[in-house]
């Protein structure tokens, strides 16, 4: 039997089409495929297939398990067990292998295909890349684009399948068939006209064709696409090939191949021009400012803190484009920031200030203009040029976003007959006119400028003060919680007088209630933090206003597809650009595909502006689309994937961290539930461990008539984080509950996996049990679920408790896990062998290859950034530095152990009861006291990098001397 999602939905036994009954039935199915095995409750299946509409009679659901059962086993006799769809507990699980479904099968040769690409090796990559793609058929799940249960999983099938598309052609240039690839990435970068690296490729393809001024027309194709849809500059990867390109860069040209020669670079029409930006290092020489002859720009009634790369910027700008636009959220500085430039200009005829803010009417803007210039009479456009046409002199609009089109057409106007006039103006998004150069001002970073800005503030209204040590890192807390927006720190600072610094801290919970009493000669919009955001409000349209205050749920970075699902709003697009326009919404840098976030004092705004309803919706919504995606990863973190998907969830963590709190607040205990069993695993690598056991505990106290399956993935997570917390104990008890949940609901998986680790966890608590015969039973129990990283598991308990109990077939063992391990991408369950194999070499008092197995944890903990399988294998090859001779380098990685296992929670001594406690005492007898802590000490000082290179430095070392090979 095989199924395919990859269009529409089908199923095929033995070549001949099953017929799957009409579209509910069908959607049953694709509830249990996109479930990859694991049980569904039939609440579950009916609340997804019946979204929206009324729930159908009991016996509906099992009229269609039974007519699938029919058409999915013909041949099953009368009464007998299914075996594909079978019931199990409370609800339905679909009992299928990997390469029963087109998805796991696209999924695993899209790893292959990428893995052979990054080794160097373009044809086979090419091979595998379009094997997977030709398994496509359509859109996946094509039935269902609009179904809430496979919304996630289509989108992540459709991106993985436009990195395929993007890989297979990178391969393609590599074997230098540009011409198809160029044919393949147009009909590409139409159809994902926002993703960067297909731009990116057809440049290099065009390039590589001999069509420079093709590839470099692709670049500006996409610079505008990102501007006029996204309002943001094209990323690092982008700029640095256009520069590459302009400059003709050796690098560009394809690697000869069979010993050819490689082909010359394609002959400049032109001279080539510069880059656009200047190299880093260039700066302009400031001039002494001269007397002027005009300009009306006010004295500064502070000092200018800060923004020294900011000014120069602005100064480079302003030298090379006759309009620049500061943009940047309200309270941000962009008027500090004009001014100051401004004032360091040379004009002959000065630099003229023109306040817009208090301006509402289109039409007056030429007036206006000229009525700050001291030019009487003069009411239109052509009148205004006709007077500047001979001056030389800088034009800084203050406030231009609410008279936007006109301030356009007069700027446009003015540039296009006056020669000697530059402009600079300062609003919350760009003019859009031809030749505008765009500068967003930055917050200020919370350690620097800001800190000192707060500083100089606060000590205007406390004169004499000066801040503690205590009292420096408070501020820098402070200024990170307000942002680094100048007029935010600025209002916070004056409240000093009445309050201390913990006070005006505690008090930004309600920051528009605490942050007022602005200067009484500016502008009204900067007298309250309020009103500056609120001038930004008032200017959206409908649509973006809704937006905005639905995206005020998320507590971090989202990208496109979170925000529509989220936010409710389709097509998001279109009021997500205007936000990123106008200054609400940031673009967080190199993020591809491209990720959002609202400044804290922003979210709090369109929180608070939200009807308590609406909110509500929004936050289900989070909720629901928070959930679904670290389900979706959690049943893949074992996989080729895990490292990708564990980046993924640090991204995500904290939205998983709000809708946690958010589902404890609506009392929501089986949501919490699901939650925590999902993201159990990612805490156990990560080191989240206390946060990991609060978040199940929880959950767990929440709903103790759950079910029992639920409950039981839940508690198998607990006792994972128990056991990394020294708890070995505890850890063994959750275990034994845990499985008997899991055979209550009849959850096999979770059943095999709990005996696996009940085994392990009583060993290490010293209950006294049958190991050997209990580890065979695990093993055997996990390959009758089919599950290859279940067996991988197994096998490697089976392996260390044969290590243990002096059993010489322990090597076997683990090398069988690790066979399966590697088959599957299960890296964890490869790296935990290695460290049973490094521990039974130290057994064996064999310090260098203990080293040599070293090698391959180490790499598998720095690509899947694993925080924990890290420190104990730092902790294990300490001892093996000690064999080697080498005590005081086994010191340091000692005290590294202490130093970041600390920050996280997390002792490898604590959590090894049996080995761990003969390492430590192994290195403190290596060395005498005194040398001890002071090589204790460097480590606890050191970084994870410096650590890392520090251990790979040493087994290159011990691998060298002893002539053998590194570890497989």
């Amino acid at each position: 039997m095989r199924f395919q999602v990859l269009g529409p939905l089908k199923a095929d036994l033995g070549g001949r089409p099953v017929r799957l009954g009409g579209l509910r039935q069908r959607a049953v199915l694709a509830v249990l495929l996109i479930a990859r095995g694991r049980i569904v409750s039939a609440e579950q299946i009916v609340s997804a297939v019946w979204e929206g509409s009324p729930p159908p009679s009991p016996t509906t659901l099992h009229a269609y398990v039974s007519e699938l059962r029919r058409a999915l086993e013909p041949d099953r006799p009368a009464r007998a067990p299914a075996r594909l769809l079978v019931r199990e507990g409370p609800g339905y699980a679909l009992r299928i292998t990997p390469d029963q479904l087109d998805a796991e099968r696209f999924t695993d040769l899209a790893a292959r295909g990428r893995r052979a690409l990054e080794a160097g090796a373009a044809a086979q990559a090419e091979e595998l890349l379009g094997r997977a793609l030709d398994l496509w058929q359509g859109p996946a799940y094509a039935e269902f684009t609009d179904a809430g249960f496979a919304i996630p999983e289509i989108a992540r099938l459709e991106d993985l399948r436009a990195g395929v598309q993007d890989d297979r052609v990178a391969a393609m240039i590599e074997l230098g068939r540009h011409a198809t690839a160029v044919g393949l990435l147009e009909a590409q970068v139409a159809e994902h006209p926002l993703r960067e690296r297909g731009w990116e490729l057809l440049a290099l393809a065009l390039y590589r064709s001999g069509r420079q001024a093709d590839a470099l027309a692709a670049l500006r194709t996409v610079r505008r696409r990102l501007a006029d849809e996204l309002g943001i500059e094209p990323g690092p990867a982008l700029r640095a090939l256009e520069t590459a390109m302009l400059t003709q860069d050796p690098g560009l040209d394809p690697a000869p191949r069979h010993g050819a020669v490689p082909p010359g670079r394609p002959p400049a029409a032109e001279p080539v021009p510069p880059p656009a930006e200047p190299p880093a290092q260039w700066t302009p020489a400031l001039r002494p400012e001269p007397a002027r002859t005009g300009g009306n720009l006010p004295f500064a009634l502070s000092a200018f803190v800060g923004r020294t790369e900011e000014l120069a910027m602005t100064g480079r700008l302003l030298a090379e484009h006759r309009l620049v636009t500061l943009t940047g959220t309200g309270g941000v500085g962009k008027t500090r920031l004009a001014l100051e430039a401004a004032r360091r200009r040379s004009d002959p005829d000065g630099p003229w200030l023109v306040e817009l803010a208090g301006l509402q009417e289109e039409t007056l803007l030429a007036a206006a203009v000229a009525a700050a210039l001291g030019i009487p009479g003069v009411s239109t456009p052509d009148q205004l040029a006709a007077v500047l046409a001979g001056r030389e002199l800088v034009l800084l609009l203050d406030n231009c976003e609410h008279l936007l089109r006109g301030a356009a057409e007069l700027v446009g106007a003015l540039l296009a007959r006056c020669g000697g006039l530059r402009v600079l103006a300062t609003s919350r998004e760009p003019l859009g006119v031809a030749g505008e150069a765009v500068y967003e001002v930055p917050p200020l970073e919370p350690a620097g400028d800001a800190a000192e800005l707060f500083r100089r503030r606060a000590a205007a209204v406390l004169p004499g003060w000066s801040p503690d040590e205590a009292e420096q890192a408070r501020i820098v807390r402070l200024c990170a919680e307000l942002d680094g927006i100048p007029l935010a720190i600025e209002l916070a600072a004056a409240q000093c007088r009445v309050l201390s610094i913990d006070q005006v801290a505690d008090a930004l919970a309600d920051r528009f209630a605490v942050l007022v009493g602005g200067a009484a000669g500016g502008p009204s919009r900067h007298r309250t933090l309020e009103e500056a955001v609120a001038w930004s409000h008032q200017l959206l349209e409908p649509a973006e206003r809704r937006l905005f205050h639905r995206l005020g749920v998320f507590a971090g970075g989202f990208d496109l597809e979170a925000a529509g699902a989220v936010a409710g709003v389709t097509p998001v697009l279109p009021p997500l650009s205007a936000l990123v326009r106008k200054s609400l919404l940031t673009v967080e840098p190199g993020s591809a595909p491209r990720r959002y976030r609202m400044l804290e004092t922003l979210r709090q705004y369109a929180l608070r502006k939200l009807d308590p309803a609406e909110l509500e919706a929004a936050r289900e919504r989070h909720r629901a689309w928070v959930l679904a995606r670290a389900e979706a990863a959690d049943r893949r973190l074992r996989g080729p994937q895990g490292a990708d998907l564990l980046a993924q969830l640090s991204g995500d963590l904290a939205e998983i961290r709000a809708t946690f709190a958010s589902a404890a607040a609506a009392g929501d205990g089986e949501y919490m539930l699901r939650l925590g069993a999902a993201m159990y695993w990612f805490c156990y690598r990560k080191g989240h461990i206390a946060e990991g056991l609060s978040w199940l505990s929880e959950a767990l106290a929440a709903v103790p008539d759950a079910d029992p399956g639920l409950r039981a993935r839940a508690r198998v997570g607990l006792g994972g984080l128990l056991y990394l917390n020294g708890q070995v104990r505890d850890a063994y008890e959750a275990a034994l509950t845990a499985g008997q949940e899991a055979r209550a609901a009849g959850d096999r998986i979770t059943e095999a996996l709990t005996d696996i680790y009940r085994v392990y966890m009583g060993a290490l608590a010293g209950v006294p049990l049958d190991v050997a015969e209990l580890s065979r039973t695990a093993v055997e129990r996990a390959r009758a679920t089919t599950e290859e990283w279940l067996v991988a598991e197994a096998l490697m308990v089976q392996g260390m408790m044969a290590r243990l109990a002096g059993d010489p077939s322990a090597p076997q063992v683990l090398e069988e896990a690790i066979a399966v391990a590697q088959a599957c991408g299960h890296g964890w369950s490869v790296g935990s062998a290695l460290w049973a194999a490094m521990k039974a070499a130290l057994d064996r008092g064999d310090g260098p290859r203990t080293l040599e197995l070293a090698k391959g944890l180490l790499d598998i903990s720095e690509r899947d950034v694993d925080v924990t399988s890290w420190l104990v294998l730092l902790h294990t090859a300490a001892h093996a530095l000690v064999l080697t001779g080498r005590p005081e380098s086994a010191a340091v990685l000692v005290g590294a152990v202490e130093g970041i296992g600390r920050q996280v929670g997390f002792s490898p001594e604590k959590m090894d009861p049996l080995d761990g406690p003969r390492t430590s005492a192994a290195v403190r007898r290596a060395l005498p006291a005194h040398e001890y802590r002071r090589h204790l000490a460097r480590g606890r000082r050191m970084s994870r990098r410096e650590v890392s290179a520090l251990l790979a430095d040493l087994i290159a070392e011990t691998t060298a001397a002893a002539g053998r090979p590194g570890a497989r």
